[in-house]
């Protein structure tokens, strides 16, 4: 096992490098002049601190070279400095505790709704149960997910009062959980619809007929050989998700006004300020890398034969 959990460590190293260096490529090339931006669009900064400015922020240094000082700093743990002199390791702190209640939050949703509702509609195939859960899912994927979340803000929020409109004033999980719901409706018809095929086709497989075929019970066949069987892909989606929404998302909190690592981003785009969007999303690619390998290590335990391939 730790031989194959290193090979998978040794294939994420060039995956993060290309990654982090896109995302530079892709901020870093964008038009604008960020100082200028830093000045309001105005050109009220002196020609000597407008030189040192860059000269601080390397921004008249190549690409390439850019890169290769970002990456120096990153292998010391230093993320920089955003545009305003504040440190990027600073922001992520004070950012990432709300992102990842709400992350969470919605992750524990996926979880303790998509999985049953997935079971319960596999085990009915072609009830109108079934026909219910594929068709609320098909809508869930159908409706924009700023759509959902206005919607319900304004039902929810101000209309019924059943939870805060905005903000993170009340703490977890009252702040946390209308926009968990929205956030995660996504994974959780994912989860179900994907719970619901593979219960299916692991129900009809050769094993499956062949425990029915010596009579054990029912209920020790789905749950010892069928569930466990079926999880695998279950599993795979839900430990990448995990990683997207521990990410944070930009729409759902910017609808929501929660200080996360997806509001830093958005406000980092909008003022053009580089090092906060390229370190953040240097965090979310080791974020995701994390969760594919969690993936492949719960691969190999659900299936031992994984590990030899």
């Amino acid at each position: 096992m730790s031989r194959y959990i290193l090979r998978r460590v040794l294939l994420a190293i060039p995956v993060a490098l290309g990654a982090t260096f896109l995302i530079f490529l892709v901020v870093f090339a964008l038009p604008g002049d960020p100082i200028k931006a830093l000045a309001g669009g105005q050109h009220v900064l002196s020609p000597s601190v407008e030189q040192a400015l860059r000269a601080r922020y390397h921004l008249d240094d190549s690409l390439p070279i850019q890169y290769l000082k970002y990456m120096s700093g990153l292998l010391r743990g230093d993320l920089g400095e955003d545009f305003n002199g504040r440190s990027v390791s600073t922001i992520i702190a004070e950012s990432w505790p709300a992102t990842a209640k709400l992350g969470v939050t919605a992750f524990l949703i996926e979880i303790v709704v998509g999985i049953p509702i997935g079971i319960w509609a596999g085990l009915r195939k072609g009830k109108p149960v079934d026909y219910l859960v594929l068709g609320a899912t098909i809508l869930a994927f159908a409706v924009p997910i700023f759509v959902i979340g206005y919607t319900t803000q304004i039902l929810f929020g101000i209309n019924l009062g059943w939870f805060p409109v905005a903000g993170i004033d009340d703490g977890w999980p009252t702040s946390y959980l209308l926009p968990a719901i929205v956030l995660g409706i996504l994974g959780l018809a994912t989860t179900a619809r994907l719970m619901r095929t593979s219960l299916v086709e692991t129900l009809s497989a050769d094993f499956i007929r062949t425990a029915v075929a010596k009579g054990l019970p029912r209920r020790r066949i789905i749950v010892n050989h069928a569930l466990r069987n079926s999880l695998i892909p279950v599993v795979t989606y839900l430990a990448i998700d995990l990683g997207g929404l521990l990410g944070g998302a930009v729409i759902i909190e910017g609808i929501f006004n929660i200080p996360g690592l997806g509001f830093q981003i958005f406000e980092g785009i909008k003022a053009q300020n580089g090092p906060v969007v390229v370190g953040i999303s240097t965090l979310l690619v080791l974020i995701f890398l994390a969760a594919n390998l969690l993936v492949d290590v719960i691969y190999a335990v659900l299936d031992p034969r994984i590990r030899y391939d």
